[in-house]
């Protein structure tokens, strides 16, 4: 009663043959995709194939009008048997498991916290749109990985052959919205690998972690974000060493073939050595604020703007330091994507305040200048919220101004920032 995995594989392969196409007959089925069209031999047609300059015949052979045993029935030639059969049969398995490759549903899957009926995953459609000619990066760091990709996947009898397991481990290290995440998706779409994104809040302790790692498939992207955040908590359920097996331990080497491992974080400066050593990690990617170069790709992408007059002037804020993340900066573009031009001030606007506190000289300077003006008795207090808070510094000067507005009868009464003051508004500030 088990299904026959190479018929499967042999229907699999003639359905993509374009022979199947020239036939004077076939059955059409939708496919598991939208729009999807797959084609199938009738019962007894017969469909021919060539390999290696021989000529092959598939029979489709039904016993009775109830399907209940289908059979195919391979022809070749005496003369061509011993020389093409088992090569033939090869690049029919080969051939079918980058078809099916191709059309699999990729799905994300997350753990949980009950383990019912032993499964540590549950499972949803992974229908992320990012693509590597959607995210903002460098574009020879991207067409890069893309090759780095690429290789992993023809690399199978190389690693085996250095007595490795068949993986590749990627950190992507940034600050958040730089597109680590996106970067991700993009990986999985072009792999076409199931997602297995693990909470390590969930984990039990380090033998469940194990597990996780033992129930996850071939052909997967695992992922750990944020890994730096959750080991700076110091964690009791799971311990560094638990870690440190999972990325490169004996089970990981039995267990992870053909798997993308990856790891993200803020930053790795207070990482410990060990987990970004080579073997653990193999490519680190740096997933820096917003340049201008990846600020062409934003516009492209969310307003279709591949040049445009305000472009010099967003360069030139770009050139004095300031920055936004890609995420702030596609946020400003969908809410005025209507109007590129209107996008496209509402970022500089954001350069000129919000990007001040990633280096923006010029604006700082104005803060400075605008501060020195105000009077001596108020100095004291402005000038120590521009200091503490410069990367906000305008968001602060709204605040104040609301606050004037509501204090225009009380002009000499000064901000009091005590915890058991009654006034709301003087506490919020």
């Amino acid at each position: 009663m088990q299904e026959n995995h190479l018929y499967r594989k042999v229907s699999i392969y003639l359905s993509s043959l374009a022979s199947i196409e020239d036939s004077d007959f076939t059955n059409l089925f939708t496919g598991k995709k939208t729009h999807d069209i797959v084609l199938h031999l009738d019962p007894n047609q017969v469909i021919d194939d060539y390999f290696l300059g021989a000529r092959v015949s598939w029979i489709n052979e039904v016993k009775n009008d109830t399907n209940c045993c289908r059979t195919f029935v391979l022809k070749i030639r005496r003369a061509d048997k011993r020389r093409i059969l088992r090569p033939y049969l090869q690049h029919i398995h080969i051939t079918s498991d980058e078809l099916e490759q191709k059309k699999k549903d990729v799905k994300l899957h997350i753990n949980i916290d009950t383990h019912e009926h032993n499964r540590l995953w549950r499972s949803v459609p992974f229908k992320h749109p990012s693509t590597f000619d959607t995210i903002a990066m460098e574009s020879d760091l991207k067409n890069k990985l893309r090759s780095d990709l690429e290789s992993f996947l023809k690399a199978e009898q190389y690693y085996h052959r250095l007595g490795r397991a068949w993986k590749r481990s990627y950190l992507l290290y940034g600050p958040s919205g730089t597109g680590k995440s996106s970067f991700v998706a993009a990986m999985a779409n072009f792999l076409g690998y199931d997602v297995y994104d693990i909470d390590l809040s969930r984990v039990l302790d380090d033998s469940d972690l194990k597990t996780l790692l033992l129930q996850t498939t071939s052909k997967s992207v695992i992922l750990i974000e944020d890994l730096d955040r959750f080991l700076m908590d110091k964690p009791t359920r799971v311990s560094l060493s638990g870690v440190l097996n999972f990325m490169d331990g004996v089970l990981n080497a039995c267990c992870a073939d053909e798997r993308i491992m990856v790891y993200t974080m803020n930053g790795k400066d207070h990482v410990d050595p060990a987990i970004l050593r080579p073997g653990r990690i193999d490519v680190h990617i740096h997933f820096p604020l917003c340049d201008f170069s990846s600020f062409k790709t934003l516009a492209n992408n969310y307003l279709g703007v591949k040049d445009h007059k305000l472009f010099p002037q967003v360069e030139e804020f770009f050139q004095t330091g300031a920055s936004l993340s890609p995420a702030e900066i596609g946020e400003l573009m969908i809410a005025n994507r209507n109007s590129p031009g209107r996008a496209l001030r509402s970022v500089i606007t954001a350069l000129q305040t919000d990007g001040d506190g990633r280096g923006s000289l010029n604006i700082r300077k104005q803060l400075d200048d605008s501060s020195s003006r105000k009077s001596t008795g108020d100095s004291g207090e402005h000038s120590g919220i521009f200091s503490r808070e410069g990367v906000n510094a305008m968001k602060d000067i709204r605040k104040l101004y609301g606050l004037l507005r509501l204090k225009s009868s009380k002009k000499s009464e000064s901000f009091d920032r005590t915890p058991d003051r009654k006034d709301g508004q003087s506490t919020g500030l």
